[in-house]
């Protein structure tokens, strides 16, 4: 051994004696099951800062002198050698994964990011053993990372040498790709990769979604022959660690805490949140508070006594006219959440949105699972513009993801499930143009029903025809504009408006730190409200709110109370809530020929009055079927009548089964009932 390694390994014995003597100890009575020793890089800084340095700059030469002395602080067990790996983690200056370069090769580098897919473990040989076929010689060494395989005997010169399998040593290898984090990009740049090597005990440790950090050595490999001279480059990983940076890890410090307290004491501060929600648009203050209490959320990690998870995000679908501003607000909260996904239209597929299988170079040609935009979103937020134009089958996936908050996968043979807690803002337009408040919302836009249930708050954004407020609207804009121009001061408003920065620590703070619970006068107001609809509904004949409600309404409220910053829902958070509930449901699910709120609207696409209406006009069909091979559709409209039904509903709904293909039209004028309804 060289007598500079020697001097290493020394320093080491001293740290480890001096820092890790106990945990060494421990971890000799746990290996081989445990192989691993954790060393926090800040304790060797601190020891010895320049043995530190020189890891940094050279960690193929100090880390294994480092390995060579914890070996040395312990006998040889019985069972097999004591070897570990000594992992060194916390270095101080994390790399940005777009910044990884050409300074940073063969050099120790931490970075952060999420695990965006994982290829399947493979053995790679770490001790190659070799035997010539000629001399039958035998070449022993420890293979490196792109070390070619020996093809000449040392002995006899001669190209025979062959690998012997079962006289060489094995370990696990696994590859997998991580991806910059989303709230470190800025200004619409797109997310840099860089490929992971991962050895032994750090298979499977990681699945795609994971925020880790990454500390490691960066490698480059030749380019293939005839691909150019530019060489690829991954990290070969000394350490991996779970980390959970989502909206509550924003940066804050003293004076800003100072500010935020500061500011939870005005007594406007939720007409303020709301007013600086997107202030550059004008009105709409019913989704501004929707959305606010949504950036909030509810109290997070409530466990069920089953041990289920109760889920305290909050989604919420705008639907209506367009132009009507609905991209600009969820633009804005894409800008304001520190990590968010902003998806649109008919670009996006079920396995963009949750996950894909797909075959990659990672596992030669395997299968990789690949995280979609909901995991990739997980503990943030994630917008889905003109939700209606995705493909009915693609936005199917989205059902568990919007329920339990995880994403189910058994493709290619590749069964898992990725964690997906994340907050859903979707918008979308009408199928002709305009929203209509006459029609069925199952009827005006392409999603399913049983979607449309699982969204807490529904807004309806409508462009109404009104002078007074159309001058206003006008001036808002043309002085937001002139205001932009010469970077002057926005519209003056009637509230005071949040800097954006501050808002989004004050949302952050509240998030990480105050985790509100509900008191019985809260409790006994949103009991009291959801009784009071049960029987409102019963006594018109509907059902006008089902126990789904009660948890949305608690998660409202919950948020509204992180805007105070209180740890008490009080009776005003609970009343904010239902008014907002009530809105949507005077809005969204009120029956316009009966006048009544009707859930199954959304629940089911179809008011109750309509649905017994329908049946009892397939009840006509069968029972006329019954007397004749074709059923005329006079006589239809006639029977129907004693039913008190008029003849322009009677005909409406017979066009309406036409389309949908209950009944069919033999003829002109005639009718019959599909098979099944018969």
């Amino acid at each position: 051994m060289a007598e500079e390694v020697i001097s290493v390994v020394k320093k080491f014995d001293e740290f480890f004696e001096a820092k890790y003597r106990d945990r060494i100890e421990k971890l000799a009575l746990e290996y081989p099951e445990k192989r691993s020793l954790d060393v926090d890089f800040r304790d060797l800084e601190k020891y010895d800062y320049e043995l530190a340095d020189e890891l940094v700059r050279k960690p193929d030469a100090v880390a294994p002198a480092a390995r060579e002395a914890v070996s040395g602080m312990m006998v040889a067990r019985e069972a097999s050698e004591f070897k570990p790996h000594v992992r060194f983690f916390n270095l101080p200056d994390s790399v940005l994964v777009q910044d990884v370069g050409s300074a940073n090769i063969d050099r120790l580098i931490c970075i952060e990011g999420v695990i965006t897919k994982r290829a399947e473990v493979r053995p790679r040989v770490k001790i190659a053993v070799y035997k010539c076929a000629r001399c039958d010689a035998v070449q022993k060494f420890e293979v490196t990372k792109n070390m070619r395989p020996p093809d000449v005997c040392e002995s006899c010169k001669r190209r025979a040498l062959s690998l012997v399998e079962e006289d060489s040593y094995f370990v696990d290898l696994q590859k997998a790709e991580v991806q910059e984090l989303l709230e470190r990009l800025r200004g619409g740049a797109p997310a840099s990769h860089i490929e992971l090597w991962l050895e032994d005990d750090l298979v499977n440790m990681i699945i795609p979604g994971d925020n880790v950090e990454i500390t490691g050595v960066l490698r480059i490999r030749p380019p293939i022959k005839g691909k150019g001279d530019a060489y690829s480059k991954y990290i070969d990983v000394m350490h991996v660690e779970r980390v959970q940076r989502e909206f509550e890890e924003v940066e804050i410090s003293r004076q800003d805490e100072e500010a935020i307290m500061e500011l939870s004491k005005t007594k406007d501060i939720f007409e303020r949140i709301v007013a600086s929600m997107a202030p550059s648009i004008y009105g709409h203050t019913e989704i501004k508070a929707g959305v606010a209490l949504q950036l909030f959320g509810g109290t997070s990690d409530k466990e069920l006594p089953e041990g289920g998870r109760i889920r305290s995000d909050i989604h919420i679908l705008l639907i209506g006219d367009p132009g009507a501003a609905k991209t600009r607000i969820l633009q804005y909260v894409v800008e304001l959440a520190p990590k968010s996904i902003y998806v649109s239209g008919k670009s996006v597929t079920g396995a963009g949105l949750t996950a894909a299988a797909e075959r990659d170079e990672l596992s030669e040609g395997g299968w990789t699972l690949k995280a979609g935009a909901l995991v990739l979103a997980s503990g943030g937020m994630a917008a889905v513009d003109e939700f209606d134009k995705i493909d009915e089958n693609e936005r199917a996936a989205m059902h568990e993801v919007m329920e339990s908050q995880t994403v189910s996968v058994a493709k290619a043979g590749i069964v898992a499930k990725f964690k997906a807690k994340t907050s859903i803002l979707a918008a979308a337009n009408p199928k002709f143009g305009r929203f209509d408040p006459n029609q069925l919302p199952a009827e005006q836009f392409n999603i399913p029903p049983t979607l449309l249930s699982r969204f807490d708050l529904i807004f309806p954004v409508r462009d109404v025809m009104d002078e007074e407020k159309d001058r206003k609207l006008a001036d808002y804009i043309l002085n937001t504009h002139e205001a932009a121009t010469r970077k002057g001061t926005p519209p003056a408003t009637d509230v005071a408006i949040i800097q954006k920065d501050l808002l989004r620590k004050y949302i952050a703070y509240a998030r990480k730190n105050v985790r509100p619970r509900l008191t019985p006068v809260a409790m006994d107001k949103i009991k009291e409200y959801y009784v009071e609809m049960r029987k409102l509904g019963a006594s018109q004949g509907t059902v006008a709110i089902t126990p789904r409600y009660i948890e949305g309404l608690i998660r409202l409220s919950e948020g509204s109370a992180k805007a105070r910053l209180s740890e008490l829902v009080e009776l005003e958070d609970s009343d904010r809530a239902i008014r907002l509930t009530d809105f949507v449901m005077r809005q969204i699910m009120t029956d316009r020929e009966t006048n009544r709120i009707d859930i199954d609207i959304i629940a089911t696409g179809q008011p109750k009055s309509r649905v017994e209406k329908v049946n009892m006009l397939l009840n006509v069909v069968k029972e006329l079927q019954k007397e004749f091979d074709l059923v005329e559709i006079s006589k239809v409209v006639e029977g129907v009548k004693e039913y008190d039904m008029d003849e322009m509903t009677a005909r409406r709904l017979i066009d309406d089964l036409l389309t949908k293909g209950d009944l069919f039209k033999p003829k002109p004028g005639f009718i019959k009932i599909v098979r099944q309804y018969e």
